[in-house]
């Protein structure tokens, strides 16, 4: 994050002597006025800012060692109080729930979003409600989510297809392949489809013209979302730090552009043969009754690619991480597939009922590796107490839900990769045990929760049915690195490479398209 400050004008010293001092005094006296939970000493102006290492979580885990479950961070003029607890979390997501489920936008985010037209960034309030309850009873309903499974398997079964391919190769064979390379082609492919309705390949399967243009407003909107100024932490600065509005025009003219291209393909079809189970063609066809513009369309359709591309690769390459580190893990997996599934058909998502342990594998991976470790930040509308402190309107609350999964007092052996507890335990992954929280909990529950643990369940059934996995040549399972790249959400720093042998007959690698048809 580029922090940088510009060159000084010697003019302008006095005025910032004479705001900091300012700032300062009020700080203090916001120590003595109100009860702020404890937190490293804050620097004039900028806060903890200096302080705060890349890895956001981590630091703020090593600081809760230090000053408690519950720590006071400035970042420049804003607190943020970082909640580390279950205890905690618990009170931040279920008994303040309403008064702390606004969001917090950077200058970014109230671009990207058109000031929270959408649903990540959109304020608690008539709108908030209007887009959750389509996303619960419309767009991620049980119905849809079935009716749309035989994308997530035919993209699954792609996937495996690309990787027999790479790994039968006779000069390939036994060598190790990158895995991120082979599950972003899945990710990517099934969000399009769920959202857009189409895969963006040409005659040849290659990404076409309008898939890399999709790529490329992906990649772009990330690189604005990272280059945060010193200006987004103290207000007053922002004269000094002044946004790119023309790059800010274009990049969004771009989304628009394409995004209008493909509405308005989905309306020509519509108007032809009735509307498909997209979600393009769903929210096309439930604008008048839920009051929605243009703007909310694209903001909720944009949202879903966001939310679903990178966290998919992530969950399951940090799943594949743990398993090939753990091959009792592996075995045990293989050995249920086998019994249930056998070795003359592919598993489909019809069989999870009866595969409980593939089921526990993916709990304790997002247990150990949330996608996103520091839940998205809410921002008080009220003031509210958070285990015994003040939080003042307008501060920002920050889940640590890494740190919680990680509890000591929480978990037997935390650190371990042991599946088994969720055996020992029925233990509920979507909000409602605050022991473990990787979709969030609360009013900004993340509503695309059981789609994400159906495709991560789907893609790592598959990858064991058909595939036994192994570090390459050398490699000792305590030589992964098991760290993370700084960031909203947790990719592994570095990408892991394993070897993959085939374990079945090889008919049954062959990747038999899927065209979704059907309508409502």
């Amino acid at each position: 994050m580029d922090l940088a400050l510009p060159l000084a004008d010697p003019t302008l010293l006095p005025i910032a002597v004479a705001v900091a001092a300012a700032l300062l005094s009020l700080l203090l006296y916001l120590r003595w006025r109100v009860r702020l939970p404890p937190g490293p000493r804050p620097w004039p102006v900028v806060g903890n800012l200096y302080d705060i290492k890349p890895v956001r979580f981590r630091c703020f885990s090593e600081w809760a060692q230090t000053y408690g479950p519950i720590v006071s961070v400035w970042f420049g003029t804003t607190l943020n109080v970082v909640v580390s607890s279950a205890e905690l979390a618990r009170e931040v997501l279920k008994e303040n729930d309403q008064q702390l489920a606004d969001r917090p936008r950077t200058r970014s985010a109230a671009r990207f979003s058109r000031d929270g037209k959408d649903l990540i960034w959109a304020d608690y309030g008539p709108h908030y409600v209007k887009v959750r309850k389509l996303c619960n009873l419309e767009l991620f309903s049980p119905k849809r989510l079935e009716a749309l499974r035989p994308i997530r398997e035919d993209e699954v079964t792609a996937m495996v297809e690309s990787i027999f391919r790479a790994c039968t190769v006779p000069d390939k064979t036994g060598k190790a392949l990158v895995l991120k390379s082979h599950l972003a082609g899945v990710a990517f492919n099934n969000i399009t489809r769920l959202a857009f309705g189409k895969r963006f390949l040409n005659s040849k399967g290659e990404i076409d013209e309008q898939g890399l243009e999709f790529k490329a407003i992906v990649a772009n909107g990330l690189k604005f979302g990272a280059s945060l100024s010193l200006g987004e932490y103290v207000p007053w600065l922002r004269w000094m730090f002044p946004l790119d509005e023309d790059a800010y025009e274009k990049h969004n003219a771009r989304r628009d552009r394409l995004t209008k291209i493909i509405v308005e393909e989905h309306t020509q079809a519509r108007n032809k043969s009735g509307a498909k189970q997209h979600f393009v063609d769903a929210l096309l066809t439930l604008k008048d009754q839920y009051d929605l513009s243009d703007d909310n369309i694209f903001g909720l359709l944009w949202d879903m690619i966001t939310a679903g591309m990178d966290t998919t690769v992530i969950s399951v390459e940090w799943a594949m991480s743990e398993i090939v580190k753990n091959p009792r893990v592996q075995e045990k997996i293989q050995e249920e597939l086998d019994r249930v599934i056998g070795y003359d058909r592919v598993m489909t998502e019809a069989d999870f009922s009866n595969l409980p342990y593939l089921q526990c594998v993916v709990k304790e991976s997002l247990r150990l590796h949330p996608p996103t470790p520091l839940m998205l930040p809410h921002k008080a509308s009220a003031n509210v107490k958070i285990g015994g402190y003040d939080i003042p309107k307008g501060s920002n609350v920050h889940i640590n839900v890494w740190a919680i999964a990680r509890d000591p007092t929480l978990w037997k052996n935390p650190l371990e990769f042991r599946p088994e507890r969720f055996e020992e335990e029925d233990i509920d992954i979507k909000g409602h045990d605050f022991r473990i929280l990787p979709f969030g909990a609360g009013r900004r529950i993340c509503p695309g929760a059981q789609l994400g643990i159906n495709l991560v369940a789907s893609m790592l059934g598959h990858l064991l049915h058909h595939f036994t996995w192994t570090l390459p040549e050398g490699v000792k399972p305590e030589d992964v690195d098991m760290s993370e790249n700084p960031g909203m959400v947790a990719f592994m720093h570095t990408p892991l490479q394993v070897v993959a042998t085939p374990r079945l007959p090889s008919h049954l690698y062959k990747h038999v398209p899927v065209e979704m048809n059907f309508g409502f």
